[in-house]
């Protein structure tokens, strides 16, 4: 089953989100984030551990948005490693797949057999993915895809530009996320840590039928 966040519950989550990843992303000290944020935060409880791990993992919560709530197509461009230039401009009329990863970060190991299922699946049916890197050299990052075998390019953003283009849906260094985009190219759904398969399924097939 999957939680539909309502728009308030949603963009009361995604204040706190932002302000907690934009404090991290600018070394804002820990300690004052926790204390503006509530004491049961996922996010909160994380920053505040001081376990060395190197990233917040999201919750697994899942936000859909409806047609009448997505706003407007997003907005990015950026470079593959590859260094084909990418643009959000030319996703329109294909479902597209955002997920953002990088190579030591557990839950994208965990992830990543999931999602080159999902790939092959669904590619075929019209949809696209891509990862956004946010931290790796190339050399790296390949070899990540070297070993679980990833089918698809992702974009090289260690200057941040993707992730700031999409930070309304993205909190800095919550990693992993992933971002469905509709055929219009506006964010149908995301998922904010783990992706589980099934859930991951539900939404790109719902995203394709509209």
């Amino acid at each position: 089953m999957r939680e539909v966040v309502t728009p308030t519950v949603r963009s009361t989550k995604r204040r706190v989100l932002l302000k907690l990843g934009m404090a991290l992303a600018l070394s804002v000290p820990v300690s004052l984030v926790v204390t503006s944020c509530a004491a049961d935060d996922p996010l909160a409880q994380q920053a505040d551990a001081g376990d060395g791990k190197n990233y917040i993992a999201g919750d697994g919560s899942v936000t859909e948005y409806t047609a009448t709530d997505r706003g407007e197509p997003v907005e990015l461009t950026g470079a593959l490693f590859d260094g084909t230039s990418v643009s959000s401009s030319e996703w329109i009329g294909q479902v597209t797949v955002l997920n953002f990863w990088y190579a030591s970060c557990a839950p994208c190991r965990e992830e990543a057999p999931d999602l080159v299922a999902l790939h092959d699946e669904y590619v075929p049916q019209g949809a696209a993915f891509y990862g956004v890197n946010i931290r790796d050299e190339q050399a790296t990052a390949e070899a990540f895809e070297r070993s679980f075998g990833i089918p698809y390019e992702s974009f090289d953003d260690k200057d941040g530009d993707v992730l700031l283009d999409m930070t309304q849906y993205v909190p800095p260094q919550a990693v992993p996320t992933t971002i469905v985009l509709d055929k219009e190219g506006r964010v149908s759904a995301r998922i904010l840590g783990l992706a589980d398969r099934s859930t991951l399924k539900a939404l790109i097939s719902d995203a394709l039928a509209e």
